[in-house]
């Protein structure tokens, strides 16, 4: 039998109806959607199911229902493999807002917490940066090395003061960077110059996993701080340190520090294969970090559940 990792989308892979077939299909998934309604007090899986999508991208509402959409694949899954996952798991990790998904989905934290936590991430987040001030973009083909120094270059050409720094290391190839408007602008300039396959804004509403988030990540400190954690039932390999943890008292702080720090993704896919891993398992909308994964380690397996066909053969898979 293989040694499994679960992975849980971020912002991005949200789209109006995920979900909605496994809804349909297992009572699990259903109380998965209405939990989140209940700790929010509204109707959030009627927005997920039914638009408008410009509300869903909203970043307040994009974060919970991207939780909610991730935990009915798991709770569907827990009900069709008869134990909790954190039982099937070696270790768990999320992209970004993925990361309160994984610990969810450990038992770490409580649905209706997770939610209301993302709640105010995703408001925080909004407000911690005036609209359209700041920005983000993809670099595809230079290295990491070579995209830090572009981010600094241009973080110094755009004009004093003003940010650009690497957001996500996805991949061998494909680095995010995050900051002002003007200085980001500025990098996919500098990335045509210095080679770059291609260098695409991205379509966010702030400018996550930089320094500019630093009022966002004092809400969190204090929303983090008045609720429970519990032991975690597999290791989380956290964002910014791409490192296993189990210690709740050391999520708190990861969980904090994830709202300005750099989402370490390619190191993680790298510590998951140091753990014993060999497969990995997309659970939520979309199969983005099933495509990240394969291009940070082709020897891995990668696998996806989104629906009940997918989930299928995630059990198939699971044996």
């Amino acid at each position: 039998m293989g040694a499994f990792a679960f992975v849980f989308p971020g912002q991005g892979s949200q789209a109006v109806g995920m979900g909605q077939d496994l809804a349909a299909a297992f009572a699990a998934a259903r109380m998965a959607f209405e939990e989140v309604d209940d700790a929010l007090g509204e109707r959030l899986s009627r927005l997920i199911a039914e638009g408008p999508e410009s509300d869903l991208q909203l970043t307040r509402n994009t974060q919970p229902a991207l939780l909610a959409a991730s935990m009915a694949v798991v709770r569907a899954l827990e009900g069709e493999l008869g134990r909790p996952l954190g039982q099937a798991a070696t270790c768990v990790a999320g992209h970004s807002l993925g990361e309160y998904t994984a610990l969810t989905a450990v038992a770490a934290l409580s649905l209706g917490d997770a939610a209301r936590l993302l709640r105010q991430r995703g408001d925080a987040m909004q407000q911690a940066v005036p609209a359209d001030a700041g920005a983000m973009a993809a670099i595809l083909g230079l290295d990491l090395a070579a995209v830090e120094n572009l981010a600094a270059d241009a973080a110094r050409a755009a004009g004093a003061g003003l940010v650009c720094e690497v957001a996500n290391d996805n991949t061998p190839d494909q680095i995010v960077v995050s900051g002002d408007r003007l200085a980001v602008e500025q990098a996919i300039v500098l990335a045509g110059e210095r080679g770059a396959r291609r260098a695409v804004p991205l379509p966010v509403s702030a400018p996550f996993h930089c320094r500019l988030m630093a009022p966002a990540a004092e809400v969190m400190d204090a929303a983090l701080a008045a609720v429970a954690l519990s032991p975690l039932a597999a290791p989380l390999i956290a964002n910014v340190t791409a490192q296993a943890v189990t210690q709740p008292s050391l999520v708190r702080d990861l969980l904090v520090r994830q709202v300005t720090g750099r989402v370490r993704w390619r190191e993680s896919v790298a510590a998951l294969r140091a753990a014993g891993v060999d497969t990995v398992v997309e659970l939520g909308p979309g199969r983005v970090l099933s495509g990240l994964v394969r291009r940070c380690d082709r020897d891995l397996t990668v696998a996806s559940a989104a629906d009940p066909a997918s989930l299928d053969g995630v059990l198939k898979l699971l044996g």
